[in-house]
């Protein structure tokens, strides 16, 4: 019963980091690029992609709170997790990596989404706006290394 809750637990948080790392790398390289080069630089590009983002944000959410939750009930069951931010070992030094990478990336986010997105900001602003898009993905493209490097070192 214990290994079908856990594996219940991996589900969703393998789905919840899809979920957020999808949206961030669909919108960053498919997304934006794509409206972009049909509409150009017009209020109507921004517009479109304005309520992409408003849409993106329902779903992203939740899937933040579904990694963080689910992720500490995973590291929780791995006889080498030694706390949050401890690197006593190479499991916990990568899951260490991984929260901080995960911290700074719902930083990120939230203040993208609620002082760049909902403030109706000047459109001088959508070089920043797309500076920490690329910014978390990048950061979203290292916790899923990290996670990949956790795997192997827990041997699940």
């Amino acid at each position: 019963m214990q290994q079908l809750a856990f594996g219940f637990v991996r589900a969703l948080h393998d789905v919840a980091s899809v979920v957020w790392t999808g949206g961030l790398i669909t919108l960053g390289l498919v997304v934006v690029p794509s409206t972009r080069t049909a509409l150009g630089k017009s209020p109507q590009t921004r517009a479109v992609l304005d309520a992409i983002q408003k849409r993106l944000t329902t779903i992203v959410y939740p899937s933040m709170l579904a990694v963080v939750v689910t992720g500490l009930l995973e590291a929780r069951q791995s006889p080498a997790f030694r706390g949050l931010f401890s690197f006593a070992n190479t499991y916990s030094a990568a899951l260490a990596t991984k929260h901080i990478l995960v911290a700074l990336m719902l930083a990120i986010g939230l203040y993208r989404s609620l002082m760049l997105v909902r403030r109706q900001v000047p459109p001088a602003s959508d070089r920043r706006k797309m500076f920490l898009l690329y910014a978390n993905m990048f950061l979203a493209v290292c916790v899923l290394v990290l996670s990949g490097v956790n795997a192997a070192v827990a041997g699940h």
